[in-house]
């Protein structure tokens, strides 16, 4: 997964992002858990997290998470893969455009 945390400018507080992917990992596990009828754990502790502090890698590292399905095989084409999401990047602190 690779995102951007949003911050406000009424922001009182920053969450980590230990805090943000608990949050995912949580509300990802309590879905899928009840939705295959079980219970317990179902994400690994350690996640290799990593923040990116510029943008001098991001097309790499969105290069790599796109390849993942097809390096584990089941598809040929990353674009083959139905669970792959892709949404632009808008950046709500940006100046809306003028028509």
């Amino acid at each position: 997964m690779i995102f951007t945390p949003l911050v406000n400018e009424q922001a009182t507080e920053v969450f980590s992002l230990a805090e943000i992917m608990d949050a995912i990992k949580g509300a990802s596990a309590h879905k899928m858990n009840k939705m295959l009828g079980r219970k317990g754990s179902l994400w690994q502790s350690e996640s290799f997290d990593h923040v990116l502090r510029s943008s001098e890698n991001l097309d790499a590292k969105v290069e790599c998470l796109l390849e993942n399905p097809v390096r584990a095989g089941p598809v040929v084409r990353w674009t083959d893969y139905p669970w792959l999401w892709m949404k632009p990047f808008v950046n709500p602190f940006a100046p809306a455009l003028k028509s």
